[in-house]
């Protein structure tokens, strides 16, 4: 297949672009490299630097590439930047990402596999419903939610107007090598790399909130069943399994041999308290189901970044 990856020179996204070629697929990336790195990218593969915000250059890359499948991981991903910022949010994610099925329509794209988020769209869901399945209501409190899935409710209709197939995957708080500390909401990254750098790991809270930690691997195994699988529907990528903060800094001890230091620091204004997925449905129907347990995800981590 011919495939555009959009931030495919992102910690997920450049992951997905390895799997793709691994399978014999002819693969380009489309990034802006704003958090993206050109090292990411493997030598020869066609690397488009554009912003989906230029709708002009879009349709330039479309025109060039005719890709049969689109892969749409280029996104503001941060919670935090999107409540100091949420028109940039919406800016990058909503109108980025018309530019782009708009584009997928007028070349002729038969699918689209985009990447939403399941660790916010479904806001503070009341603890006794855990984990919650695609059908629970929506109520995210994040401008980073919100404009993550009103994408879902334009690839719904350009679906139901033009035909382009899509598979939506609503990944939990996902994590492994290459996730940029820096630039990035992944704690289990920051943490690594504050360890790293002999510095105490910074817990907004008490450490008790949860989160559905999701290994990269299994992230991008849950991309390759979306090439043939799944069209026209949305699933839960996690691993069903809530884990707190304090767990994983066990779990970096574990993975390093030695203690962290932890300092508290009050809770941050839009992050959910407790959350996990049901991802029954992307077993399902994708065949698919995480791999990768805590534990042995962090010591994975852990190992590249201190390679």
């Amino acid at each position: 297949m011919n495939i555009l990856v959009t931030g495919g020179a992102g910690f997920i996204g450049s992951h997905i672009v390895d799997a793709y070629l691994a399978r014999g697929h002819q693969v380009s990336v489309l990034d802006n490299l704003s958090t993206g790195r050109r090292e990411f990218v493997p030598a020869g593969i066609p690397l488009y630097q554009v912003d989906l915000r230029d709708a002009e250059a879009v349709n330039a890359v479309l025109a060039a590439v005719r890709p049969e499948i689109v892969n749409h991981h280029a996104a503001q991903i941060n919670v935090v930047t999107s409540l100091r910022d949420p028109a940039l949010d919406a800016q990058t994610n909503v109108l980025g990402s018309i530019n782009l099925l708009q584009a997928c329509v007028a070349y002729g794209v038969r699918k689209i596999i985009y990447a939403s988020t399941g660790g916010a769209v479904y806001g503070n869901p009341d603890p006794a419903d855990l984990p919650v399945g695609e059908d629970y209501p929506l109520y995210p409190i994040s401008p980073y939610g919100i404009s993550k899935h009103t994408v879902e409710h334009y690839l719904f209709q350009t679906a139901a107007n033009y035909g382009l197939s899509y598979t939506t995957l609503r990944y939990s708080n996902v994590y492994g090598p290459r996730q940029n500390p820096h630039g990035e909401s992944g704690v289990v990254a920051i943490f690594t790399d504050c360890l790293l750098r002999g510095e105490p790991c910074i817990i907004f809270g008490d450490g008790t909130q949860t989160r559905d930690f999701v290994y990269v691997g299994d992230v991008v195994a849950a991309n390759v069943a979306a090439l043939e699988r799944g069209d026209n529907g949305v699933y839960n990528i996690g691993t069903g399994v809530e884990t707190s903060v304090l767990e994983v800094v066990a779990a970096l001890e574990a993975a390093a041999g030695r203690p962290v230091a932890v300092e508290y620091a009050p809770p941050r204004v839009g992050e959910v308290y407790r959350i996990c997925l049901d991802c029954s449905r992307a077993e399902r129907e994708l065949g698919w189901r995480a791999q990768v347990d805590i534990r042995e995800g962090v010591r994975r981590t852990w190992a590249s970044f201190a390679a």
